[in-house]
């Protein structure tokens, strides 16, 4: 019995502790710092119930304080809050709990009531002269206090001062820019900072590169001073020139710093100041400008309008010293005009016009040239424009557009209109629409599916040049509709009863073809048309069966979603079937030749061997068949003792299909003449033959 109360006691001692360890205290709050005037919550969580009491630095807080105020939120936790901080509210707090199993626990924290950093009126931009030694002031306050830190600062070479206040020694323009003051309540992260401008004040300097410059006067010749200025403020700019010079000509930048002369004249020699000016200081620098005469160079007019055809002059009257030589260039070409020109002319200052084409318009110039330079004006020559060429037009489903490959020639003066012309296949008289030379070269409101004339001619402020070329063009389909599709009818092949042409299909009217229909029939009265489909992407048309010597019809058309475009037509015949011909050519010619050469040959050669058993028969004969060699006539009849002599073929073996020798029944050897060799092998002479009646 003993044992198990022990037991029990153990017990209850281990669940009071497990409920005390469990039990544990922590108070929440949002900050440990408290800014001056403001509130701050701390709330105490005991862990379990109890009764729970609040201290301030070890001496007790009374629950219904005004500024310090202590409310119980439940049995295990209590809330403390402070209201409208000051500088004594700064300490530690503690929350103590007696918990009713007698047992007491407390946890604290730490409270800084702080007043944060300020500037107050502190100057956040200041002006230095460069290299004198720069005081940038930091007036922070902060309380309970305040540490100050500059960036860039002391690690940078500056110095800092015991009022906080940072010191950079002979300062340079480069050390402009901002510096951040810092402020922070020491030993705790509050901090401010504010930024402060310094600004580096330096006296203008000036410079010229060049000290001085000749130049030739004329029209042509500008002298450019640059005035290199410098300082910070930027310095303003201002100039001194010449008594003589006429300074309204002067041409400046922005900012003055660059003079430009331009069409020097003798009265700009002299001596220019540039002068550089800020609130620090001003410097000067100059410029010694040394001018010579130049040739000039003056037209008896500078603008000819001239119809074309007609013949015109104008001349250039130069002058400077020595007296220039006079000399004409087309500028578009900028080639020179001289005497040996076809129709213009340059002789001496005269420039000489003949027979007036639009062409010939445009800028020439006359240049004068002497040792010391030259000048140049620009003389202008207007005339009608000229007829365009090089044109290309690409039609739509209701308009035409006109390409140019090349400028028009617009005669000197600038097209100002265009007359654009239209007619219908087989129409005589032309519609027209003047349009301006900024707008499209664009015929519209034609008729789609329709085949058109069309050209157009330029016009200037002086007359209309001649029209283009007609060109031909056929509009497309509305839109959705595929426009007809294309017969390339000099691709067009006929071979035997067929008849093939390549298509194809320029517009698809915005959906994809799905096929074509072709239809086809005899032309004439009565005859049914045959019809046949090709797919989408055939790129030609054959048609086969076709009856010769007939004219047909053919009509293709294609098809999409939208609809059937119209029939792009065309008319062939099949033609008349010839009965063929030998050609004969060098070949032929040559082989008849040569046959009639053989022929010929093989006639002399069987009359030498019949009448005096000679020639390339008699000779094959013999070697063949390996027989007496016939003799002449006269040999035969006895004039001599040759009819003796045997030719024999030593060491031949008769080959197979040759002639095998004959032997008369005496043993003797047959003769063999052209007319009486054996035409086979197998062709045999009599036995009883004899050979002188057979000869």
């Amino acid at each position: 019995m003993t044992g198990v109360k022990m037991q029990l006691a153990v017990g209850a001692v281990l669940l009071l502790l497990a409920s005390l360890t469990d039990a544990k205290m922590e108070i929440i709050t949002n900050s440990q710092d408290l800014e001056v005037g403001n509130d701050q919550l701390l709330l105490c969580k005991a862990g379990a119930e109890g009764d729970i009491t609040w201290r301030k630095d070890g001496e007790d807080i009374e629950e219904d304080g005004d500024h310090l105020v202590v409310e119980k939120v439940d049995e295990t936790s209590s809330k403390l809050t402070i209201k409208k901080a000051t500088l004594q509210d700064t300490g530690r707090y503690t929350c103590a709990c007696e918990f009713e199993s007698g047992h007491n626990d407390e946890t604290s924290v730490q409270i800084y009531v702080y007043e944060g950093p300020t500037f107050g009126n502190m100057s956040t931009y200041h002006e230095f002269l460069v290299g004198q030694d720069a005081v940038i002031p930091c007036v922070a306050t902060g309380l309970p206090s305040v540490d100050v830190k500059w960036s860039p600062g002391p690690s940078d070479g500056h110095l800092l001062l015991q009022d906080n206040s940072l010191v950079i020694r002979s300062i340079r323009s480069d050390q402009h820019g901002t510096y951040v003051c810092e402020a922070t309540i020491r030993g705790r992260p509050i901090s401010k900072h504010i930024a402060v401008s310094v600004v580096i004040n330096v006296p203008p300097t000036v410079a010229i590169h060049e000290k001085e410059k000749s130049v030739l006067a004329g029209p042509s010749s500008n002298v450019t001073i640059i005035c290199l200025v410098s300082g910070f403020p930027h310095p303003t700019i201002s100039w001194n020139s010449p008594p003589s010079s006429d300074a309204s000509r002067y041409v400046f930048n922005s900012d003055k710093s660059e003079l430009v002369i331009p069409s020097v004249v003798r009265s700009d020699f002299g001596e220019y100041t540039c002068t550089g000016t800020n609130k620090i200081s001003e410097s000067s620098a100059t410029f010694m400008l040394d001018v010579s005469e130049h040739p000039k160079v003056a037209l008896s007019v500078d603008v000819l309008d001239v119809d074309p055809g007609q013949n015109a002059s104008v001349t250039c009257e130069g002058s400077g010293h020595p007296p220039p030589k006079i000399q004409w260039v087309k500028k578009s070409t900028n080639q020179e005009v001289t005497s040996s020109s076809s129709r213009v002319k340059a002789e001496g200052p005269t420039l000489e016009f003949m027979d007036i084409a639009p062409s010939d318009g445009g800028l020439y110039t006359c240049v004068g040239i002497n040792t010391a330079g030259n000048s140049s004006t620009d003389f202008s020559l207007q005339t009608w424009p000229g007829t365009p060429d090089r044109v290309s037009v690409s039609p739509g489903p209701t308009s035409a557009h006109f390409s140019l490959y090349a400028p028009l020639v617009d005669g000197g003066s600038p097209i100002i209109q265009y007359t654009l012309q239209w007619r219908k296949e087989g129409e005589d008289s032309w519609s027209h629409r003047v349009i301006q030379s900024n707008d499209p070269l664009v015929i519209t409101s034609l008729k789609p599916y329709t085949s058109y004339s069309v050209r157009f001619a330029a016009k200037n402020r002086l007359g209309q040049g001649g029209f283009s070329l007609e060109h031909s063009v056929r509009t497309q389909a509305k839109q959705g509709e595929p426009d007809s599709p294309v017969l390339k009818t000099s691709e067009s092949q006929v071979e035997k009863n067929s008849f093939s042409i390549p298509i194809s299909q320029l517009d698809n009217g915005g959906s994809p073809i799905t096929h074509y229909i072709i239809r086809y029939r005899p032309d004439q009265d009565g005859k049914d048309w045959q019809e046949m489909q090709l797919l989408s992407n055939a790129t030609a048309l054959q048609l086969s069966n076709l009856q010769h010597s007939t004219s047909y019809q053919l009509q293709v058309m294609a098809v999409n979603a939208n609809g059937t475009s119209r029939p792009a037509q065309l008319n062939f015949t099949m033609p008349v079937v010839q009965p063929q011909k030998t050609g004969m050519g060098k070949g032929g010619v040559v082989g008849i030749v040569m046959l009639i050469f053989l022929v010929l040959l093989i006639a002399v050669d069987a009359t030498c061997c019949y009448t005096n058993r000679c020639g390339l028969l008699m000779f094959l004969a013999v070697k063949l068949l390996g027989q007496k060699a016939p003799v002449s006539k006269g040999l035969e009849e006895g004039d001599g003792d040759l009819s003796t002599i045997d030719v024999k073929l030593n060491g031949l073996a008769a080959q197979r299909g040759s002639i095998p020798k004959q032997q008369q029944q005496n043993g003797a050897q047959s003769e063999v003449t052209c007319d009486k060799a054996p035409l086979t092998k197998f062709e045999k002479l009599p036995a009883n033959s004899d050979p002188s009646t057979e000869a």
